[in-house]
């Protein structure tokens, strides 16, 4: 048990804990129609992925993709609000697995706050609010977490069909479900913490299983999502080896923002205690989370690492961290905890007021990379109905991914720039211009390789920067050399 020697009686916190995340995922969920932010490229892109089912998409795995569409086809609606649910829906019942997991090694009142504090995360917060790759993983990193520790303390069939599930189907969300298999490896070090081999078979086995498909339809598809992935990590065509400490110090700067800076201070310290002087547990727990941060860390020194490339880690830094501090330090636990309180209850509240919260230099909005697509889209709608185009053409991602979600009842078909060579992005691969009619030609590029007539620009929303858009009418043949 991860207690130490302190013996003052606690109340029992596990019923009002529950109560506590299915409130706080509640007032995620009731604020969620009231943001007035548009949905980002990553999630239009997701919702498309939906509409044509399949085993893999161009740069992740197909889980989100199939998440959307059955939520939106049962709701009979395709908003915003609908592609989103599922956010604040996965981080409750993440919090809640997180909880089940903590009863294994703690007492029932830190379990609790695990919960707590894990539903109060910076990133959970965000996660909450934008529907991303990474909510549809963790519950399942969370379940599995859980399982491990079941098995680790007695041999069970069934619970390894469902560690193998979970597992297979975190991967089948986002590749980074396998960083489970790195930190049980490394924690199978540990004597205690095994699992039966009869156990691990059978896990190993299910999880293969479940991302058989992938693999196939990557084999399939010219490894377009591993290439993908090892392009966005900057390990393809590398002329030479670079380092980039500066890079590595914004990442590990960017994890007291992700987990918050009290609590991610105390992970930090939590690891280096445990390690030290903890039970198998807490080291098992270090093993499931230090070399994940380690890993994106010696990433970000050879190219570049996002903020949440590590989020994985933060189930088991959570529940090191908590019960740690719980015995502790709880001063340092009520602090952090009420400090990532006030932003979570701040960040929904502020995406209702989006469209006119400005940032601190008064000219530009706060969250401007949210705002102005829906707008920018239906003004190229427009220019396309009054030109009597039905096709519209871009060179742009993000112009063609949210053009693809308001042109859904129909008003023009969105086409991307063909390519020559690999697709940059999912639009060239699956929705290349064909030439089949004229089309609208919208860019921030450039002039097209035709003869065009020139339209009037239009200007951008806060999203692309406010830069005017360059508008064409092309020919059919205008890209036929390409």
């Amino acid at each position: 048990m991860l207690r130490s020697d302190r013996s003052d009686a606690a109340p029992d916190l596990l019923v009002p804990g529950l109560v506590a995340i299915l409130g706080l995922t509640v007032f995620r969920l009731g604020l969620l129609p009231l943001a007035t932010t548009d949905l980002f490229v990553d999630e239009t892109q997701y919702w498309q992925w939906g509409q044509a089912l399949d085993w893999g998409y161009y740069s992740k795995p197909p889980l989100i993709g199939w998440l959307i569409r059955a939520v939106t086809d049962l709701a009979g609606s395709d908003s915003a609000f609908w592609i989103r649910m599922p956010g604040a829906v996965l981080h409750g019942a993440t919090a809640l697995l997180i909880v089940g997991a903590a009863t294994e090694i703690t007492g029932r009142t830190e379990a609790a706050l695990c919960g707590i504090v894990y539903l109060t995360l910076p990133f959970v917060a965000v996660g909450s609010a934008l529907m991303s790759t990474d909510t549809v993983l963790l519950p399942f990193f969370a379940a599995a977490t859980w399982l491990w520790l079941r098995l680790a303390r007695r041999p069970s069939v069934g619970e390894a069909f469902l560690l193998g599930l979970c597992l297979g189907l975190g991967i089948m969300a986002k590749y980074a479900g396998l960083y489970f298999a790195m930190g049980a490896a490394i924690g199978a070090l540990l004597p205690a913490a095994r699992v039966a081999k009869r156990d691990l078979g059978i896990a190993v086995l299910v999880a293969a299983a479940v991302v058989a498909p992938n693999i196939v339809w990557n084999l399939q598809n010219d490894l377009v999502t591993l290439t993908h992935t090892a392009e966005n990590v900057d390990w393809v065509e590398r002329e030479s080896l670079s380092l980039h400490p500066a890079r590595a110090a914004e990442f590990f700067g960017s994890q007291f923002l992700v987990m918050g800076p009290v609590l991610f201070g105390a992970y930090l310290w939590a690891a280096w205690r445990g390690l030290r002087h903890g039970p198998w547990q807490a080291r098992w727990l270090v093993a499931m989370s230090a070399p994940i941060l380690v890993l994106v860390l010696v990433q970000a020194v050879l190219s570049r690492a996002y903020a949440n490339w590590a989020v994985t880690a933060f189930v088991a830094a959570t529940l090191l961290t908590v019960p740690a501090l719980w015995h502790r330090a709880r001063w340092v636990l009520w602090a952090g905890l009420a400090l990532n309180l006030a932003v979570t209850i701040a960040l929904p509240v502020v995406v209702t007021q989006a469209d006119r919260l400005m940032a601190r230099d008064g000219e530009r909005l706060l969250l401007r990379r949210y705002v102005g697509r829906a707008e920018t889209s239906e003004r190229i709608l427009e220019v396309a109905r009054t030109a009597g185009l039905g096709t519209i053409v871009s060179d742009h991602r993000d112009l063609l991914a949210d053009l693809v979600y308001r042109a859904r009842d129909g008003r023009a078909t969105v086409r991307a720039v063909p390519v020559d060579g690999p697709p940059p992005h999912y639009y060239a691969q699956e929705l290349p211009f064909e030439g089949d009619s004229p089309a609208l030609f919208v860019t921030l590029n450039g002039a097209p390789p035709c003869e065009a007539v020139e339209l009037p620009a239009l200007q951008s929303g806060p999203a692309y920067r406010d830069i005017p858009l360059q508008v064409y009418r092309v020919p059919a043949d205008c890209w036929s050399g390409s």
